[in-house]
C-alpha cells in the first residue's frame, strides 16, 4: 500500500484541492492507498475539511515540520511513503512515476516543482535554478518526496533537529542506502509565499542558510516567515 502523508497547519483554503488531487492521482495506481493529514495545531477548519475529504487525521502540536511529517508517517500503514505538502497538487503521471521508480529498485526520490499563478521574475528564476541544482545533486524538494518505508525507518525519518530544509537531510541520508532518483515529471505548488513576501524577506532566509549551514536550519527563527509569516495569498484568484 502507498501512504500519502500531508503535513498541514492552517491550510483550510487549499487542503481540499490537495486531497482531491491525491485521490485522482492515486486512482491511476490500481492498488491500495491511504491519505494521512498530520495537522500541527491548526486553528482554522483544516481538520474538518480534511476529514470530510476522506483523509485520516493525526493531530499534533509540534509546530515543527520534521516532527509533524514523522508523526504522519508513524500513523500510516503503507510500505511506500509519498510526502505531499498541503499547498501542492500532484497528478497521475508523477505519482505513477514515483511508484514505478520504487518498483524498479529506487530507495526514494523527488520531482520537479513549479509555482502556480503569477509569481515575481526572481521566483521563477529561483525555481528554475533549484530544479536544475536539486536535480543535479539528487535532492528532493520538500513539497514532494517519496521513499520506501523500510528505508525511511532505517535512516530515522526526517531529522527533527531541523526546522526547515529537512528534505535535504532526508535525501542525503537515503542516498547513503540506495538509489535516489529525480523524476522528469513535476508537481504544482503554491506561489503564495513569494507573492506575499518581498525578495528581501525570502533572500534573508536563503542567505542565512548559505552562511549558517546546518546550524541555521536548526533555529526556528531562520524560517519565521514559514512558521509565523503571512499565509494569505495576495492573489485572490488562487
Amino acid at each position: 500500500m502507498i501512504s500519502f502523508v500531508v503535513p498541514a497547519y492552517n491550510e483550510e483554503p487549499l487542503i481540499e484541492g490537495t486531497l482531491s488531487a491525491i485521490r485522482e492521482a492515486a486512482g491511476a495506481l490500481d492498488e491500495p492507498f491511504e491519505t494521512i493529514v498530520a495537522d500541527d495545531a491548526s486553528t482554522d477548519g483544516t481538520v474538518e475539511r480534511s476529514r470530510a475529504a476522506g483523509a485520516a487525521i493525526v493531530e499534533v502540536a509540534y509546530r515543527q515540520i520534521a516532527a509533524t511529517r514523522n508523526a504522519g508517517a508513524a500513523a500510516s500503514g503503507g510500505d511506500r511513503l509519498i510526502f505531499v505538502d498541503a499547498d501542492t497538487l500532484v497528478n497521475p503521471p508523477v505519482v505513477v512515476a514515483a511508484r514505478d521508480a520504487l518498483a524498479d529498485g529506487a530507495i526514494g526520490g523527488g520531482a520537479r516543482v513549479r509555482f502556480d499563478g503569477a509569481v515575481p521574475l526572481y521566483a521563477r528564476a529561483g525555481a528554475a535554478w533549484l530544479n536544475f541544482s536539486f536535480g543535479l545533486a539528487r535532492l528532493a524538494a520538500g513539497c514532494f518526496i517519496f521513499c520506501r518505508r523500510d528505508a525511511f525507518d532505517t535512516v530515522g525519518g526526517f531529522d527533527e533537529r531541523y526546522y526547515g530544509a529537512e528534505e535535504i537531510w532526508l535525501s542525503r541520508a537515503l542516498k547513503r542506502h540506495g538509489r535516489f532518483v529525480m523524476l522528469r515529471e513535476g508537481v504544482l505548488t503554491s506561489g503564495r509565499k513569494v507573492r506575499a513576501h518581498s525578495p528581501w524577506e525570502i533572500g534573508r532566509i536563503t542567505a542565512g542558510l548559505l552562511l549558517g549551514g546546518p546550524r541555521a536550519a536548526r533555529k526556528r527563527s531562520t524560517f519565521d516567515i514559514w512558521y509565523d509569516g503571512r499565509r494569505e495569498d495576495p492573489d485572490p484568484s488562487r
